[in-house]
């Protein structure tokens, strides 16, 4: 009879120099009595070794350097479980150690392995260890070890066989079992005989009959016996339910300024309801969402009542009522940033947050043209009229200055966001925002008679024809006046002034598992769906909708057995497309267009350089966009990893998104993991940007000009770097 081994807890005694190779269930006296004396007779042959060192000449390496080749299974699960479970191999650098530590060391690794094997089903398995070719019983291996030199490794060879594969004959219950959890176990005759499989089934069993409403049920770990001849397994579980009960008095213990009566309102589980674990765990959960505390455990009352009900305790505590958080970013096309939020995250006692937040942007930067800084003041009411609905206003004042626009803004908003499961979340906002915005371009420029006008021609006879064209050159009323179309590149010579009223419409899907775009997804699909009609009133009166979505898919290459380790080695794709319809390219406001270029879309392109541009080479803006982005992740040890991306995208001036020339840009970065998410530094290069040339129209900055005239295009920058915290998506 035999308990199965867990991977990494050894089970079994092995012999001073090899694993148990035999494997049999039920050993005898005169195998224990075997397995004795080897022991006593390898310590004495250590320590014999050990006193011949100590009276030998003092030169042996301390520590002793090694090397280890650790053999194959030809699994690859299972050469990572033993690479990881290895003393050998995970101690060599961080832990170093003399002569005979490396040989106690090995003789340690003969448990570790085997029951590793033993976990796979291999219990007839071997393992054998040996140092520059010597067993670790050979009397010898101590003085051959204390000869060498500081830089001369030992050379460590594991090797092993796997023997027989065992399988399940019969899976058998000590105990009477409800009907609702029979087949829980979900283990069969001819089952390979995997440890941590049967180990898994009687978590499961236990689960099951805990959520059925049998709080007190014990399902003692699985004992199995061996028929080695015949290399199967009879496994049996020993299992009592005890009496099913309900939930009884239910108890939360450790508030201080949260309302009781608030978070009472917020349980999941009730009084007189059917005990079930998963269900308390739920709830336990579901109360950490809240924010407001750092911790929440469940105390199970010892037994139940008269009445079959068990009381539950909440405990929680309180996270602090102030938080003060900071920010910072850089690129070569935005420059600098730096942030400061206040929040606090419980004001009446019902989890309603403030956030107050202030930063300072592109400092610095070729995208940018001057600094700028943006202002928020969020409120967050949850439990808003529905549970798991919450209604947040904002307040956002915003100053920036890029190359393809000026803007000043104030924004009010309200946004209602309803959870409609763990994986679906819709949001629905109301949104007013009053705005300046200067851009460069072209504009009627007035003058009295053709002798004024910025370029003369010859003057037609009196009175002028009805709106009279002379190219290229003005424009002619029959009464004489005149006007001339002219290009400036300064912001402030052409301002527009804008109110938008709009109603945002958002649908979330999300199966990875973080609900924070700083968490670094491993596994699932983010993706999303906004629809915004807005209503433009000021310089240019116009109705639009604009139409996006992104969606984002993340594939853990340990699924193909090509990493051991889940969510070390991912492929990480993200697409995006956006329409504006209902107002032509100049009709929108500049802030409403959309552009191509940095971190979120085309990395290795200027900042919204990528789409229909001036004549200048600034930004326009267009009213269509896709884009698509790859990256390869790789951690590499605890904190550090790498990435290899290529991206790719295209804005165009009308409504088909498929009416301009795709941009492709690849590069690499480095990662570093924190507690709230990875540091990232990402290198881009433009693959196909924009050739330069001559390109007629160009006009100076800050001036305004006439055609004809002519300047080199810029073929834009080199390469750009990006330095924040999260993934790029």
């Amino acid at each position: 009879m035999r308990t199965l081994p867990r991977n990494g807890s050894p089970k079994h005694d092995a012999g001073p120099q090899v694993s148990d190779k035999s494997g049999a269930g039920c050993g005898t006296a005169w195998k224990t009595l075997w397995r004795t004396l080897a022991n006593v007779l390898a310590t004495v042959l250590v320590l014999a070794a050990a006193s011949s060192y100590i009276a030998a000449p003092a030169r042996a390496a301390d520590p002793q350097p090694y090397k280890v080749e650790l053999g194959s299974t030809g699994n690859s699960d299972m050469n990572a479980t033993l690479k990881a479970t290895s003393d050998l191999v995970t101690l060599r650098s961080s832990a170093p150690v003399g002569p005979f530590g490396l040989i106690g060391r090995a003789r340690s690794d003969l448990d570790r392995l085997k029951t590793v094997l033993e976990s796979y089903g291999y219990y007839q398995s071997y393992v054998a260890i040996t140092i520059d070719g010597l067993a670790l019983d050979d009397p010898t291996l101590g003085e051959e070890l204390t000869a060498k030199g500081a830089k001369d490794d030992a050379r460590v060879k594991v090797t092993f066989t796997l023997g027989n594969l065992y399988h399940l004959r019969k899976v058998e219950i000590d105990g009477e079992l409800p009907e609702a959890v029979k087949g829980t176990l979900a283990l069969k005759s001819g089952d390979v005989a995997v440890a941590s499989q049967v180990l898994a089934a009687g978590e499961r069993l236990q689960t099951a009959l805990e959520d059925e409403g049998y709080a007190f049920a014990v399902v003692d770990p699985p004992i199995a016996h061996e028929d080695p001849s015949n290399r199967v397994l009879v496994v049996s579980f020993h299992v009592v339910t005890g009496a099913k009960v309900n939930i009884g008095e239910i108890r939360i213990r450790g508030l201080k300024k949260m309302k009781e009566s608030f978070v009472r309102q917020r349980l999941l589980v009730h009084t007189g309801e059917q005990y079930g674990a998963s269900k308390v765990e739920r709830a336990r959960k579901d109360l950490l969402a809240l924010g407001v505390f750092t911790s929440v455990t469940v105390d199970l009352g010892k037994a139940a009542n008269g009445a079959g009900e068990v009381p539950i305790t909440f405990r929680v505590r309180e996270r602090l009522l102030h938080a003060v958080s900071l920010s910072a970013a850089y690129s070569t096309d935005l420059g600098g940033s730096s942030g400061v939020t206040w929040t606090d995250r419980d004001m009446t006692g019902t989890a309603d947050q403030l956030t107050l937040g202030a930063s300072v942007l592109n400092l610095g930067g070729t995208a940018s043209t001057g600094v700028g800084y943006d202002l928020t003041a969020k409120y967050l009411l949850p439990e808003f009229g529905h549970r798991d609905q919450s209604l947040q206003l904002a307040v956002q004042a915003i100053n920036q200055s890029l190359q393809a626009y000026d803007q000043k803004a104030l924004t009010f908003g309200a946004t209602l966001t309803r959870k409609l499961s763990n994986i679906w979340t819709v949001n629905l906002g109301l949104t007013a925002e009053v705005e300046r915005i200067g851009q460069e371009g072209y504009f009627q420029q007035p003058c009295t008679t053709l002798d004024t006008c910025p370029t003369p021609v010859t003057k037609p006879p009196l009175p002028f024809p009805p709106n009279l064209i002379l190219l290229p050159g003005p424009t002619c009323t029959p009464a004489g006046v005149c006007s001339e179309e002219v290009f400036t590149t300064d912001p402030s010579t052409l301002i527009s002034h804008y109110t938008l009223l709009s109603i945002p419409f958002t649908l979330i899907f999300n199966t990875t598992g973080q609900d924070s775009p700083l968490e670094d997804a491993t596994h699932g699909i983010r993706a999303s769906f906004n629809e915004t009609p807005t209503l433009s009133l000021g310089t240019k009166n116009a109705k639009f909708f604009i139409t996006q979505g992104n969606f984002s898919y993340y594939f853990d290459l340990h699924l193909l057995g090509l990493n051991s380790d889940p969510g070390r080695s991912i492929m990480a794709f993200h697409a995006l497309a956006g329409l504006a319809q209902g107002a032509g390219q100049f009709s929108l406001p500049p802030d409403q267009r959309f552009y191509a270029g940095g971190s979120g879309t085309i990395r290795g392109y200027r900042y919204q350089s990528v789409g229909p541009q001036f004549d200048d080479g600034n930004p326009i803006g267009g009213t269509a966009i896709n884009a698509g982005q790859a990256e390869y992740r790789q951690r590499i040890g605890q904190s550090l990893g790498f990435v290899v991306f290529l991206d790719a995208g295209q804005v165009s001036q009308d409504v088909n998104p498929l009416d301009s020339t795709l941009r492709f840009g690849a590069g690499a970065g480095v990662r570093y993991y924190t507690p709230i998410g990875p540091i990232r530094l990402d290198i881009g290069v433009p693959i196909n940007r924009e050739g330069g040339g001559v390109t007629k129209g160009y006009v100076p900055p800050n001036q305004i000009y006439t055609p004809p005239y002519e300047i080199t295009r810029s073929k834009g920058d080199a390469f750009e770097i990006y330095i924040g915290l999260g993934q790029s998506f």
